[in-house]
């Protein structure tokens, strides 16, 4: 039997990540897999702030999944912490296994327990089956985003 660990991702994690990225229409048309010293600066940087939580799924040493999580604390709801999921991906031999709900139960519980009231996520609205997952997860599409690119 296979044993799966959800933890923090290491520097020597981040080509996989980047491939997990990339492995979609619309991750190849933002990510350069070839970049390796812009990933490496913000692994750097993600990784020095004690806010951002980026984690991998290992799965008998091979990373599977991961996930950026995000603990944004504010003013609005009485001073209320909130969380933000980002960059959810599981490698392609692994979709439909359940490993995508067992990151994002993951990440529902480490939000509860860094006392967080509330988690958000977004999904590009062209994921469609990523919406009805998250949905089936308790997410609520509550909202209307918005974007302004800055730069590259």
């Amino acid at each position: 039997m296979t044993r799966l660990v959800i933890r923090p991702a290491t520097r020597d994690d981040v080509p996989a990540i980047v491939a997990m990225l990339a492995d979609d229409p619309l991750g190849a048309a933002r990510e350069d897999v070839t970049d390796v010293q812009a990933y490496d600066a913000a692994y750097d940087r993600v990784d020095g702030d004690p806010a951002q939580h980026l984690v991998v799924a290992d799965r008998d040493g091979t990373v599977v999944g991961t996930l950026q999580l995000s603990v944004i604390p504010g003013l609005s709801r009485r001073g209320a912490t909130r969380s933000v999921i980002e960059g959810v991906r599981v490698a392609r031999g692994e979709r439909g296994t359940g490993l995508g709900t067992e990151l994002v139960t993951w990440a529902v519980e480490e939000s509860r327990r860094l006392g967080c009231s509330l988690v958000q996520l977004t999904s590009d609205a062209s994921r469609t089956d990523a919406r009805r997952f998250y949905e089936r997860l308790g997410f609520v599409a509550s909202h209307v985003g918005f974007k302004l690119q800055l730069g590259d």
